[in-house]
Formats: C-alpha cells, sequence, structure tokens
C-alpha cells in the first residue's frame, strides 16, 4: 500500500517524475472568470495537479489561474490531453504546441492520449515520445484505454504510457486492469470519481459518512488514494474545492475498502471505450 500524507503527497511514475496525487479536474468549467478562480482557489489552499484537456476548451483559463495564483510553475503538475480529432504524427505535435500556446507555458507535466483511436493512436504515441524525449512534457500516457488497447499500442512502444486516466468509482471498480496497469508500472488514474453525483445515493456511502463524520465524496476520495488511484474530482465552487480535499485526517479500513469495491457493477456513467463515436 502506498503512502498517503497529505495534500500535496505524491506517486511516483515509472520514470522517477513524482505525481501529486490528488488534483483538480476543470471539466465543464467555463473558460474565464469560472476556470481562473477556481484553479487560483484550488493551487491557494494547496492542490498541486490542475488536469485539463484541448477539448475543455478552457486551457486559456486555466495559464491564467496558474500564473495569478501564489504558487510557482514548476511547483504544480499540469495535464491536458490530445483530442480525437488531432490525433496521428504531425496533428499531434502541433495539437501539443496549440495546447502550451494556450496554456502560457513552455512545458507540461503530463500528456495523455484522451481516448484509443486504433492504429492512428500508435502513430499518436511516437510523436508524444518524440515531445518526451524532447523534455517538452516530463511525463506521456493514455487516458480511457483498456486492458487490450494498452495490449495493442505497447507492441510498438519504445516508452511505456507513465498513466492510463479512466472512469473509476464504486460501480466502475475494473480491478483487472488497476493489476493490469500496475504489473506494466502504469499509473492508474480516476475521472468522474462521484458518478456523475449519483454517489449521494448510495447508502453505504452515507452509512461510512456517518461513521467517520465526514462526507460521501470524501469517503469515495479516500478510497482512490487508498486504492493507489490518482483522482481529479472537478468543481468550480471554492467550498467544494476546500471540502473535496478534507480526507487526509481519517483513513478507511481495509473491510470498508472492500465493502466498497463490493458495490462494483461494471456501470459506466461516461462513453465506453470500446464503443463511442466521436
Amino acid at each position: 500500500m502506498r503512502t498517503i500524507t497529505d495534500l500535496q503527497g505524491t506517486f511516483e511514475l515509472n520514470n522517477g517524475v513524482k505525481m501529486p496525487y490528488f488534483g483538480l479536474g476543470v471539466y465543464l468549467s467555463k473558460d474565464g472568470n469560472e476556470v481562473v478562480n477556481a484553479v487560483k482557489d484550488a493551487l491557494n489552499h494547496g492542490y498541486r495537479h490542475i488536469d485539463t484537456a484541448s477539448i475543455y476548451k478552457n486551457e486559456n483559463g486555466v495559464g491564467q489561474g496558474v500564473e495569478q495564483s501564489n504558487v510557482d510553475r514548476k511547483d504544480i503538475f499540469v495535464v491536458s490531453k490530445v483530442w480525437n480529432d488531432d490525433q496521428g504524427y504531425d496533428s499531434t505535435l502541433k495539437a501539443f504546441d496549440d495546447s502550451l500556446e494556450r496554456l502560457g507555458m513552455d512545458y507540461l507535466d503530463l500528456y495523455l492520449i484522451h481516448w484509443p483511436k486504433g492504429n492512428k493512436s500508435k502513430d499518436t504515441w511516437k510523436a508524444m515520445e518524440r515531445l518526451y524525449k524532447e523534455k517538452k512534457v516530463r511525463a506521456i500516457g493514455v487516458s480511457n484505454f483498456m486492458q487490450h488497447h494498452l495490449e495493442d499500442l505497447l507492441t510498438e512502444t519504445e516508452i511505456t504510457p507513465m498513466v492510463n486516466q479512466m472512469e473509476f468509482h464504486p460501480y466502475l471498480v475494473q480491478q483487472d486492469l488497476i493489476d493490469f496497469c500496475h504489473n506494466k508500472g502504469i499509473q492508474y488514474e480516476a475521472w468522474s470519481p462521484m458518478m456523475q453525483g449519483n454517489i449521494f445515493d448510495i447508502q453505504l456511502l452515507k452509512e461510512l459518512g456517518k461513521k467517520y463524520g465526514k462526507t460521501a465524496a470524501q469517503i469515495v476520495l479516500r478510497w482512490d488514494l487508498q486504492k493507489g488511484v490518482v483522482t481529479i474530482p472537478k468543481s468550480s465552487k471554492k467550498q467544494r474545492i476546500i471540502s473535496n480535499a478534507d480526507i487526509f485526517d481519517f483513513e478507511l479500513t481495509h473491510e470498508d475498502v472492500q465493502l466498497l469495491d463490493g458495490l462494483d457493477r461494471n456501470q459506466r456513467f461516461g462513453p465506453d471505450p470500446d464503443n463511442f463515436d466521436f
């Protein structure tokens, strides 16, 4: 089990880079004041990991939030992703440069392939390996890659992905995929840890919330970390951003972690990586 210390604690990636295991996701945060303030609030509260993507259309605001915060860029782990339309070798290199320009930065900490696109993703990955070798990005990885997507990609990689960001919550555990990634040295990361708000309807989470004196959200986020899974809950509300991070003064018992694992029903709230049309 990995050590969970505080909001600025990290998990070490397979290339030695330390990735803060708790961050702010900005999916659906509007560009401009909403995302600028969310990023500033998070960083000034102690967050050190911000996750965006070109398709979110808010990289400009993320960059402004980083710049306006009280934290040095070098101390912040900034993530973005290449969108499906931009996959391919040359187009990925351009998409990366475009993201950097919007962010107003000269490097990224992590760049991800947003969704698997078959052979095109292999060309995308070759471009990402080049960006990594040129030190324009400190780590590279994928998002929404099932085991067979990873196995296919790994047949032609020089560099093993450092991260796989997946939909992950009590109704979608995918323990086999977590184990596969762990065995390959690929850090697992959660998106949609709150099941689009549906966690608040789960009776077990209400009971555990009472037991630990925490909210359902805090129970789930703590479970993520104790599973060794990086997590990036999204919010643009300051109080929620602060509340989400209040998970370092308690620890779930092994039995309670297993109870949450037992809620798994292989249910998605987002698109299926094996069946999407964008």
